[in-house]
């Protein structure tokens, strides 16, 4: 199986820059769609590191590009009622006709994070609990029948929401993490697995895990789908492409680079490496990779479609 590739619109950065019109972004989304790639993918936060909504810039990315799946790489849905969630990420299927993947997570333990759930009105704590319980409600809603649920954060009886997604069952959800406990959910759970971190061999290792949890569960693991989201900076200078990747995750993170590749997967290297380097992974088992690039975007996206056959 071909592993697709995915493209990660900047929406953090065009706001870090003093940039947030939208339109340019949609230029980005189609060209990436022309150039081959297979989604289109816009992050999520509110407060703690502020960029565009990715459920409405998701909305437009639908209607713009009408071949490619469009994800979010990821929405934190514990910052949001399940309820209008279901209803938006229904509304934003239909549009995209059944092209929308959800790529969840929790958000990790750090005082801008706790400040953004602050922010929003919603208590830290179980926010593991809060988000699973709100996909069951999501799921829930989403068969188009009268809903009656009764759990811990959230209730409703004889609920319904319209339109239901464009697809039977609605969109996927692909649990981002790499504790033990994400490959729990991923395999028992949810519909796939999008961690950030690790090398091939990690990688494949743990994914072996989500397997193993699925089969435990009684699902089949051959219906989820792993993939990879990698940062990339690309130049044939090695020594330029490095300097760039650690002053891109210095400034976006407030964090030491050296800290941050610690915990998030990076390239910074040659064009000509870059296939071998997607192929690894591609070689460990993952179905898709989502890509952000750091520098020119267009430039980068134009070297990994150039080397788009020799990814295997």
């Amino acid at each position: 199986m071909t592993v697709k590739l995915g493209y990660l619109l900047p929406t953090r950065e065009r706001i870090m820059s003093g940039e947030p019109a939208t339109g340019p972004m949609l230029e980005l989304a189609a060209r990436a769609e022309g150039l081959g790639f297979d989604g289109i993918w816009i992050g999520d936060s509110v407060t703690a590191r502020p960029r565009h909504d990715p459920l409405t810039l998701m909305a437009a990315v639908a209607a713009r590009v009408p071949r490619v799946s469009v994800g979010t790489a990821v929405l934190l849905p514990a910052l949001r009622n399940p309820v209008v969630l279901a209803h938006q990420i229904a509304t934003i299927d239909q549009i995209a006709e059944g092209r929308v993947i959800l790529g969840v997570g929790i958000a990790r333990d750090v005082p801008s994070i706790r400040a953004e759930f602050a922010a929003c009105g919603v208590p830290f704590e179980r926010r593991v609990g809060r988000m699973l319980e709100g996909i069951r409600l999501m799921r829930a809603l989403w068969s188009g029948t009268p809903v009656d649920f009764s759990g811990e954060f959230f209730s409703l009886q004889g609920a319904t929401v319209g339109p239901t997604p464009y697809r039977a069952n609605g969109p996927p959800f692909w649990i981002a993490g790499s504790l033990p406990q994400s490959l729990e959910r991923a395999g028992r759970l949810l519909d796939g697995w999008m961690p950030n971190d690790g090398t091939p061999a990690d990688w494949a290792a743990k994914w072996a895990q989500v397997a193993a949890h699925a089969r435990a569960a009684g699902r089949d693991p051959a219906g989820l789908t792993g993939s990879m989201y990698l940062t990339l900076s690309l130049d044939d200078d090695v020594a330029k492409a490095g300097e760039r990747l650690d002053h891109y995750l210095q400034q976006y993170y407030d964090t030491p680079a050296v800290a941050v590749r610690k915990r998030q997967t990076c390239f910074a290297g040659a064009p000509s490496a870059v296939a071998e380097y997607l192929s690894s992974f591609a070689r460990a088992g993952a179905g898709h990779l989502i890509l952000r690039f750091v520098g020119d975007h267009r430039r980068q996206m134009e070297h990994v479609a150039r080397v788009r056959s020799e990814i295997a």
